[in-house]
């Protein structure tokens, strides 16, 4: 198994794996049963794709809310005295150019070599109704650059506001390698016949697949389990062999 190691300059931003937080961001806790109402987490890419990375939570004590008024940017928040000892800017979140805005933070991500980390929006954002989620803009930092010295988010629209809050993940971080080394091409014949005839064999078995997992939600669409029983038994083949 890799190590990603890490190195913080405030225990606070202690980074960890990112949770499906149930009741919470991810929604209620609603079983997959007729009259339910959708929740993301009801959807495995979804639910496999939000823990893919790795989560960083805002570290102060109090909100920190981003607006833009008039096309200007606000930062509001209560921030004191800087800490003591502390090689940070302060306040850590900066105005850059009135459409984003930074947060240094300081943190060494340490991934293996040919991997690089990606910053990314966390997958709350996604699951969001109130538009208040900080949005992180994606970059990518090859893995011998020593300090994630700041990170950018895009500034809200005009009389939105962002709303950092004690303890919320603001950010997710996923680990990838560090080239993309592959070209995109259409499939031969063959391959595309073998693709059309596996989409064909399984819409045809989806009854006896997704047997007993049948449910309409409160908004009429019809689910079941077929991917679900579908990606227990690959990872199930995979880790036979």
């Amino acid at each position: 198994m890799e190590k990603v190691k890490y190195r913080l300059n405030d225990p606070r931003l202690a980074p960890r794996r990112t949770k499906l937080e149930i009741p919470g961001w991810a929604g209620k806790r609603e079983p997959r049963a007729d009259g339910s109402r959708e929740q993301v987490w009801h959807c495995v890419p979804f639910s496999e794709g939000a823990q893919y990375g790795i989560e960083l939570f805002y570290p102060y004590d109090f909100e920190l809310h981003v607006s833009t008024k008039d096309g200007h940017l606000i930062l509001e928040g209560d921030w004191g005295e800087p800490p003591p000892d502390s090689t940070l800017q302060w306040p850590p979140f900066r105005n850059f150019g009135d459409t984003f805005y930074t947060y240094q933070l300081l943190l060494d991500l340490k991934v293996p070599p040919g991997f690089a980390i990606r910053t990314e929006p966390h997958p709350r954002f996604y699951a969001d109704a109130t538009g208040t989620v900080p949005i992180a803009v994606p970059a990518l930092i090859r893995n011998w650059w020593p300090m994630v010295f700041f990170c950018v988010f895009k500034a809200p629209p005009e009389g939105g506001t962002h709303i950092f809050r004690p303890g919320e993940p603001f950010m997710q971080i996923i680990v990838i390698p560090e080239e993309a080394p592959f070209e995109l091409e259409p499939m031969g014949r063959d391959e595309a016949a073998e693709r059309e005839l596996q989409s064909r064999r399984i819409y045809a078995n989806r009854p006896t697949l997704g047997k007993g997992t049948e449910w309409t939600s409160s908004t009429d669409t019809v689910f079941d389990g077929t991917y679900r029983h579908l990606h227990r038994a690959a990872k199930e083949k995979a880790r036979q062999t």
